[in-house]
């Protein structure tokens, strides 16, 4: 019996119930949950073992890299600029990085780039992920390359380019990368353990990822559409990427934030409660700017301005809910109407797309507290 940490509040019992079954029935080797309402946290769990070996125990204060769930923050970076009066989603991304609009990419906006429509979803010519970590070269390769289909028309996730891509962009407009902007403005002020990449001198306090092996590169499908191939295949990105040094030493905003649950809740939390973003601007930041079935992820798909909008029960049963969730499990679930936000963080990654039976167990559950 894995030993669970922590507390919450009463109401939320079905929530901390599923948390321990994760581990007892769904394979859970360390993670964490933490639950935020109106800014206060009624639910923050944590349990199991940093590795596989469980020589080291997760504690309160344990990171794990969450994948896409870094997403989320790359899209209230960008609404923190729109809300400063910096810049608007309409604003086209050329306006700051001239060189984006070769190929006919002259008219993507801000918002376009952020909810995948630019049709850069990789590199069109062989690369190799070590190409992710020159970052100034890839946005450069990005920038002159050619777009998969035309803007605006569809959307085909762009799972770790985007990272590149608004990473530049960012830059250009404030000066400064969005990983100096996430230590400053949120994580600083905040108290957060939120990172892009992650320093040296926080590596014990790091989760090891872990991967089951049907996740391999050689199990990976083979009837793939052009921009499955560009996003998952060139280049190849692997599961255990995380637990080498040369991934934490960048900055992907799609893809290397390191958090845990408890930050993550707390941030968004804050955005549910309306004191982080004005309400028009959370209002922009999750208009609905394309849906339909995604061109990479070959789901349907509903997107804001960077944020994942509820789709078909994802994110619990409120519609106005979104946020984000990352390869293997990770997630974050804000809801403004309930002013809370829910976040999950783990590492023994699940091979199901969506509909990750943790996650499921995990909101279904918070949603019992929350009704």
């Amino acid at each position: 019996m894995v030993e669970i940490h922590g507390g919450f509040q009463a109401g939320f019992e079905a929530a901390a119930a599923e948390f321990a079954r994760n581990f007892a029935e769904r394979d859970d080797v360390g993670a964490a949950l933490s639950i935020v309402v109106e800014g206060q946290p009624v639910v923050d769990l944590w349990a199991g073992s940093l590795d596989r070996a469980g020589a080291r125990p997760w504690a309160a204060a344990s990171v794990v890299n969450v994948w896409s769930t870094t997403k989320a923050v790359n899209a209230l970076c960008f609404a923190l600029l729109v809300d400063r009066g910096l810049i608007a989603y309409e604003d086209p991304v050329a306006r700051w990085w001239p060189e984006f609009a070769a190929h006919g990419k002259g008219a993507v906006t801000i918002a376009q780039l952020l909810s995948h429509q630019a049709g850069l979803c990789s590199f069109r010519d062989p690369a190799v992920v070590e190409d992710f970590y020159d970052q100034p070269r890839a946005a450069a390769r990005l920038a002159a390359t050619e777009p998969l289909w035309p803007p605006g028309s569809r959307s085909g996730y762009h799972a770790i380019s985007i990272g590149v891509l608004a990473g530049e962009l960012f830059r250009r407009i404030t000066g400064v990368s969005l990983g100096q902007f996430i230590a400053a403005e949120l994580a600083g002020p905040m108290e957060l353990d939120l990172t892009l990449g992650l320093p040296v001198s926080e590596e014990a306090r790091r989760a090891e990822m872990i991967a089951p092996p049907e996740m391999a590169t050689s199990n990976m499908a083979t009837d793939l559409n052009p921009s499955q191939v560009a996003a998952y295949t060139n280049p190849v990105i692997e599961p255990l990427l995380p637990n080498t040094a040369a991934w934490r030493a960048c900055e992907l905003s799609s893809a290397n934030g390191f958090s845990n649950a408890r930050s993550l809740a707390r941030l968004f939390g804050a955005v549910a409660a309306g004191e982080v973003l004005r309400p028009e601007t959370l209002a922009q930041a999750t208009a609905l700017r394309i849906e339909g079935v995604d061109e990479v992820l070959g789901v349907q798909a509903r997107w804001g301005a960077g944020f994942l909008l509820n789709t078909d029960g994802l994110y619990g049963p409120r519609p106005e809910a979104f946020g984000h969730s990352g390869w293997g499990g990770s997630f974050v679930v804000v809801d403004p109407v309930a002013r809370a936000a829910i976040a999950y963080t783990m590492n023994r990654m699940g091979t199901d797309l969506v509909g990750d039976p943790r996650d499921v167990a995990l909101i279904a559950a918070a949603y019992e507290g929350l009704a």
